[in-house]
């Protein structure tokens, strides 16, 4: 027979179950959107093909549900091409601090954040790269950011095994009282593991699952960035809808309508 490791019948387990009560954790009411926040989005320095994106990604709303202070130090986990990096710079230039953590890139392979930040030295002058082992993510001192947060990546880690690791850092980087916030592709209920792994999507379950097993509180959720015309059932997983719009030419029209994912955001806290 056999024999499943703890973490594993763990995800196993979370992957079949059902989304959360509201007892769980209260759906928050939408928070007020500071000035200096609603400065740093509308701000037209901004990519105007990332700003057009905003429509899905409300990115003021869901910062301001993470409860962000222009005071804080934030890390942000695996930020791609740098999308919240335009946001998240600007925002805490003057009285916080902004470090964007990524993996090592493969040998072979790179990151456009280098030459994104020293293209732009007013918008990212005064932030930060921290580069760690995709394996073994370690992100600096521990107990020394006020806030961690990852967009659309937790799939990702699913899908590599490695998950555990990274909620375990999240949870040593954070200060006590710390914020946890994320975002990612939601599946419905009671969607199988490898259904998660292979179409992007993740039950609210298993992420709740993940973050508590590592230490955290779940302390609110949020519909922010749920798209009710999402099915979650496409032929190349999420990334048959935009911004990657893996499908045939044809149906163009049709995913397009759609629009991108239906999101879950989720905020935890460091006891």
């Amino acid at each position: 027979m056999t024999r499943l490791s703890i973490p594993a019948l763990a995800l196993l387990l979370a992957a079949c179950a059902g989304t959360p009560t509201p007892s769980t954790a209260q759906q928050a009411a939408a928070p007020a959107v500071d000035a200096a926040l609603q400065a740093a989005v509308a701000d037209p320095g901004r990519d105007a093909a990332q700003r057009a994106r905003d429509r899905y990604r409300h990115p003021a709303e869901t910062l301001a549900f993470f409860g962000l202070k222009p005071t804080d130090t934030v890390i942000e986990i695996s930020p791609g091409s740098g999308w919240y990096s335009a946001i998240l710079a600007p925002y805490l230039r003057d009285a916080g601090r902004y470090v964007a953590a990524s993996a090592t890139p493969a040998p072979g392979r790179s990151s456009p954040l280098p030459a994104l930040f020293a293209a732009d030295p007013a918008r990212y002058g005064r932030a930060s790269l921290h580069w760690y082992d995709g394996k073994a993510p370690a992100l600096g001192a521990p107990a020394s950011a006020d806030a961690v947060l990852t967009f659309r990546n937790v799939h990702n880690w699913v899908a590599a095994g490695n998950a555990d690791a990274y909620f375990q850092a999240f949870f040593a980087a954070l200060k006590p009282g710390g914020t946890l916030g994320v975002v990612d592709h939601r599946a419905r209920p009671g969607t199988g593991l490898d259904t998660m792994k292979k179409s992007g999507y993740l039950t609210e379950a298993l992420v709740i699952d993940l973050a508590t097993r590592a230490g955290f509180v779940l302390e609110a959720r949020s519909e922010v960035n749920a798209n009710p015309a999402d099915s979650a059932d496409h032929p190349n997983g999420v990334w048959t809808l935009p911004p990657t719009n893996r499908h045939d030419a044809a149906d163009a029209e049709k995913y397009k309508a759609i629009g991108e994912s239906d999101r879950m955001t989720l905020r935890f806290r460091k006891p």
